[in-house]
C-alpha cells in the first residue's frame, strides 16, 4: 500500500511540476491588425487597378487563417482560391511563391506535397522585421510578376508599421 501511495504521490508531483513550468512560459508575437490588412489590400488593389488589372486578393494571418479576402470585380471564379493558395505558399515556405516555384523547378527531387500550396508567382510573406506576421496572395493580372508587383505596392503602404 505504501509503494502505490508513494508512486501516486510522485506522479501527482511530477505532473504538477510540469504544468507549473509550462504556465510560466508566454509567447509574444506580432499580429497583423484588420486595419493593416485593409491598408495592404487597398494599396494592392490601387496598384493593380492603375495598371488595368482585375484581381482577387487574400491576406492570411501568421497561423494561415484568412484575415481578409476580396474577389475583385470582373475576375474569374478561380482567382479567389488561387490567391489564397499563393498566400499560403508564401507563408508556409517563408518566401515568395515565385521563389518557391523556381526552387521546385530546379530541384533534383519532386517538390513536397503540401495541401494548399501552389508553384506559381503572386504570393508574398508579410514581415515585421524578420518575423513573418502574415502573407498576401494576388491572382488575376496577366502574369504572376504583375500580381506580385501589386502585392509589394500594398505591403509598402504599411512599411512604417513593419520596422
Amino acid at each position: 500500500m505504501k509503494k502505490s501511495f508513494f508512486s501516486y504521490g510522485a506522479l501527482v508531483l511530477s505532473l504538477t511540476a510540469s504544468v507549473h513550468c509550462k504556465a510560466q512560459t508566454f509567447l509574444t508575437q506580432r499580429s497583423l491588425s484588420v486595419e493593416a490588412a485593409l491598408a495592404v489590400a487597398h494599396g494592392t488593389l490601387d496598384k493593380c487597378h492603375a495598371d488595368g488589372y482585375k484581381v482577387s486578393v487574400t491576406i492570411l494571418d501568421n497561423s494561415g487563417l484568412v484575415k481578409l479576402q476580396i474577389r475583385g470585380d470582373g475576375t474569374g471564379p478561380h482567382t479567389l482560391e488561387h490567391s489564397r493558395r499563393e498566400a499560403y505558399t508564401a507563408l508556409t515556405f517563408k518566401r515568395t511563391s515565385g521563389e518557391t516555384a523556381k526552387a521546385w523547378a530546379t530541384a533534383p527531387t519532386p517538390p513536397p506535397v503540401i495541401e494548399g500550396t501552389v508553384g506559381t508567382q503572386g504570393g508574398i510573406p508579410i514581415k515585421a522585421g524578420n518575423e513573418i506576421i502574415g502573407a498576401i496572395g494576388i491572382s488575376g493580372a496577366p502574369g504572376g510578376e504583375k500580381d506580385e508587383a501589386c502585392g509589394v505596392a500594398g505591403i509598402a503602404k504599411i512599411a512604417e508599421l513593419l520596422r
